[in-house]
């Protein structure tokens, strides 16, 4: 059975609601067969991300850049999975007060250095998620999911 990882930093309810809506699409009941494994950015191992098959990738955008935890979880899984890992999907999405710009930059360079695969767009939002971002959030679990079982 494929696996997708959830990697987050979710320290605030904005986030927590983007994070719930991502849960709640890549588990939704229409996509049988993938296990939805979810990890904090400080507890996720490169062992998580060399078992799983995807990624979601959830931060704040702090002070120009990703959060320290999911910077801190590329620092950790870089080189152990460089090799292993090309190739896969992801997709992220991110929150922030006013500008997450620095934070999608960040992400997609990394992404593209480990050679990940981006299998949807981004979500950003900034202030507080609307309907349509929560929506968003869903669709991008969903998405992410589903391209596990193509």
């Amino acid at each position: 059975m494929p696996t997708l990882l959830i990697v987050h930093h979710t320290p605030s309810p904005n986030l927590q609601a983007m994070f719930e809506a991502v849960v709640s699409g890549a588990t939704t009941d229409e996509i049988e067969g993938v296990d939805v494994v979810r990890r904090p950015a400080l507890a996720a191992t490169a062992s998580d991300v060399l078992a799983a098959d995807g990624y979601l990738l959830g931060t704040t955008a702090n002070l120009g850049y990703m959060s320290g935890a999911l910077k801190h979880f590329f620092d950790q899984i870089y080189y152990p999975c460089l090799d292993a890992t090309r190739g896969r999907p992801f997709g992220y999405y991110v929150h922030g007060g006013s500008d997450v710009a620095g934070t999608v930059r960040g992400i997609e360079s990394i992404t593209t250095g480990l050679g990940w695969k981006k299998s949807a767009p981004e979500v950003t939002v900034t202030g507080e998620p609307g309907k349509a971002d929560l929506e968003a959030c869903w669709e991008l679990g969903a998405t992410l999911a589903a391209s596990l079982l193509a």
